[in-house]
C-alpha cells in the first residue's frame, strides 16, 4: 500500500485530508507537533504510522522522511500561520517566523522527501500539494507577513514541478478563510465571521473537508496530468464579486 506524508496531520485542514487519503486507500505518515493527538488519529484511521516534531527544527523533516519509509505516493504540507497585523506592529521576528514555518519548511519537506516520492511515482507521479492563501492573489490589509510567506510558496511550487518532473507533481491550493483551531480567533466571533462570509460569492466560510476533496484529489493517480497549478478552494472570492 502506498504512502502519504501529512504534515500538520492533527490540524482542521490536515486531519480532513487524513481521512480523504485513507478513503481513497492510501496509508498515512502523519507529521505534527502533538503526539498525543497523533496517536489518536492513527488509531482512528488505520494504516498509519507518526512522528511528532517541529517544522522549525531543521532536523525533524529527516526524521519524518526515516519514519515514513520508501515508495511514497505523495506528500501533503498542510502547516501555516494566521498572522495578521497592521505592517507598523509586524517585527523581524514576526515575519522569518511565518516564513519558515509556510515556506521554508514546505522546502524542507519535500527536499528531505523527495528521493521516496520518485521511488514511488509510479506512471501517474507522486503527488506533492502545498498551501498558499486567497490573500496572495487577491491583496488584504494586514496579511503583509503571511501573504509574503505564502506567495514564496507559490514559487517554490512552479519551480519544484518543472524540476521534479515528470516523476513528482506539485500543485498548490490556496483557500479563503476556512473554519480551523488556527481561524479561530477569526471564526469564533460570529458577527465577524458572518461579515467575512458575505464577502464570497458563495456567501460562507470553507470547512476543512472543502479543501480536503480538492488536495486528496490532486495527490492521486486522477491528478496525473495536473502539476504546476495554484488552485483557489476560495468560495470566489479571488475571482468574483456580486455585488457592486
Amino acid at each position: 500500500m502506498k504512502r502519504v506524508i501529512v504534515y500538520g496531520g492533527t490540524g482542521g485542514i490536515g486531519a480532513a485530508t487524513a481521512r480523504a487519503l485513507r478513503q481513497r486507500g492510501y496509508a498515512l505518515h502523519l507529521a505534527a507537533r502533538d503526539a498525543g493527538r497523533l496517536d489518536a488519529l492513527a488509531s482512528e484511521l488505520g494504516e498509519t504510522t507518526v512522528t511528532a516534531g517541529d517544522v522549525l527544527d531543521p532536523d525533524f523533516f529527516a526524521a519524518v522522511t526515516d519514519q515514513a519509509g520508501e515508495d511514497l505516493a505523495g506528500l501533503v504540507y498542510a502547516v501555516g500561520t494566521i498572522n495578521l497585523r497592521p505592517l507598523a506592529k509586524l517585527t523581524a521576528r514576526d515575519a522569518e517566523t511565518d516564513f519558515r514555518i509556510n515556506a521554508l519548511g514546505a522546502f524542507l519537506a519535500v527536499q528531505a522527501a523527495a528521493k521516496g516520492l520518485k521511488a514511488g511515482a509510479g506512471d501517474a507521479g507522486a503527488g506533492v500539494v502545498l498551501f498558499s492563501t486567497v490573500a496572495v492573489a487577491q491583496g488584504f490589509a494586514h496579511h503583509a507577513s503571511v501573504a509574503m510567506a505564502k506567495g514564496a510558496v507559490e514559487g517554490l511550487a512552479l519551480s519544484l514541478a518543472a524540476e521534479l518532473s515528470p516523476q513528482i507533481r506539485v500543485n498548490v491550493v490556496a483557500p479563503s478563510l476556512t473554519r480551523t483551531p488556527l481561524a479561530a480567533a477569526i471564526t469564533g466571533s460570529e458577527t465577524l465571521a458572518s461579515g467575512i462570509a458575505a464577502m464570497h460569492a458563495l456567501q460562507r466560510l470553507g470547512t476543512p473537508e472543502d479543501i480536503a476533496g480538492l488536495t486528496g484529489f490532486l495527490v492521486s493517480e486522477e491528478a496525473a496530468w495536473i502539476t504546476g497549478q495554484v488552485i483557489g478552494v476560495d468560495g470566489g472570492r479571488s475571482a468574483l464579486r456580486t455585488k457592486g
